[in-house]
């Protein structure tokens, strides 16, 4: 047991804790796994371990709200694409969306919510089998009573229901109508109280994505995939279309939910220029897209930023507004008694290359890096060795070859 007030100390950082109006130098103490004290000069002799961050800016621990980490099928096994990406980009939080629905989500929660160190919360799929199958065309698979029964019975992993994929290019038929998803969606989100988030492909005249936004979801559901190359979010001017802030001020949420083919700057880079920004930064991250167009989440903040977005509105859509999406609002900020989720990231200058969907670059001035992440206050990526001695100056133990093996 220490006798020290604080187990770590995160020295001389710039922090930026929007949710807080926190935007320069600050210290941040961690006792267990909890925030203890932000102040601008706390005394090292009260910490039991000290970390020197100059240069670095701190931040709250970065939620992204599009992800799938669900490996969908038997055998049991635990997903390569939480632990395994969330630490490196300063995440600790991620929702999946909707790759389970209500048949799986028991396995989905044993096999990867409940053995994973980054925090996992889920929208259950309105189709019961979830996603990657023809089922996902089946509207007798939409059932939303057993939808939103899933989302009620675990409100510690659930957050809403989630719609996708559904009947983007063959004719219009009695078992497939043009809103059934949509519709069976919300009605489940209306049951269980919670967001739907909408994966979608308008086919005017019957489905156009202006009815969607401004009558079909309600306020706090989400529109992801927002600057996708299939939205009409720019006129020919390159302004956004006024039915988005319409929208917007309906309550409907705008969510970026990069993916594999949903991020065109085309769409984006004007949109952000002027004045419709993404209400919250995501991914959309796959095994598909994990070493090609979306590579993590600051890449994707990355382009947001090279947009035109500020550093500390980059931050706080990537912390504060997709907390508040999924209904917790306890997230996303460094107040004292929060859980000490934190990312430590450096800001380079330079030009930097950024790539959409389209195979289309763009070149930027900036470039987000993470140096470490702390998930309820332990240190869980450190490859610069920010937290550790140079080996020279280890600690005894250090010194002491191991006994012999056998």
């Amino acid at each position: 047991m220490s006798d020290k007030q604080y187990d770590i100390l995160l020295k001389n950082g710039h922090v930026i804790d929007p949710k807080n109006n926190i935007d320069g130098p600050m210290d941040v103490a961690i006792t267990g796994d909890r925030v203890a004290a932000v102040e601008r000069d706390i005394n090292p002799a009260l910490a039991a371990q000290t970390v020197d961050l100059s240069g670095h800016y701190v931040t709250p621990g970065l939620i992204d709200i599009h992800v799938h980490v669900y490996h969908t099928r038997e055998p049991e096994g635990l997903s390569i694409m939480a632990d395994s990406h969330s630490f490196r980009s300063g995440v600790t939080t991620m929702v999946d969306t909707g790759t389970a629905g209500a048949k799986h989500f028991l396995h989905f929660k044993r096999t990867v919510i409940d053995r994973a160190k980054t925090r996992i919360f889920a929208y259950i799929n309105i189709v019961d089998l979830g996603m990657i199958g023809d089922f996902e065309q089946d509207i007798k698979t939409m059932d939303p009573e057993l939808c939103a029964a899933t989302v009620m019975m675990y409100p510690d992993a659930c957050v809403g229901v989630k719609t996708a994929h559904y009947w983007t290019r063959l004719p219009w038929d009695a078992e497939h109508p043009p809103w059934a998803a949509v519709d069976r969606a919300v009605a489940a989100g209306n049951l269980c109280q919670k967001p739907v988030m909408v994966d979608f492909w308008p086919r005017y005249p019957e489905r156009g994505y202006e009815q969607l936004i401004l009558e079909k979801m309600r306020p706090g559901d989400i529109h992801t995939h927002v600057y996708a190359q299939q939205f009409p979010i720019v006129d020919e001017n390159g302004q956004p279309n006024a039915f988005l802030h319409e929208a917007r001020a309906r309550g409907v949420i705008f969510d970026v939910g990069h993916g594999a083919g949903s991020f065109w700057f085309r769409n984006a880079y004007p949109a952000i220029q002027n004045g419709f920004q993404p209400d919250s930064i995501s991914t959309d991250l796959h095994t598909g897209n994990v070493h090609g167009t979306v590579v993590d989440m600051l890449t994707t903040m990355n382009k947001i930023l090279c947009c035109g977005m500020g550093l500390q509105e980059v931050i706080y859509r990537s912390t504060v507004t997709p907390a508040e999406e999924i209904g917790h609002p306890e997230l996303g900020h460094l107040s004292v008694g929060a859980e000490a989720d934190v990312a430590v990231l450096t800001l380079q200058s330079g030009e930097f290359g950024y790539i959409d969907c389209g195979r289309a670059k763009l070149i930027g001035d900036k470039k987000l890096a993470c140096a470490m992440t702390l998930r309820a206050g332990k240190i869980v990526y450190d490859p610069g060795g920010l937290s550790m001695p140079v080996w020279t100056e280890a600690p005894a133990p250090y010194w002491v070859n191991p006994a012999l093996q056998g």
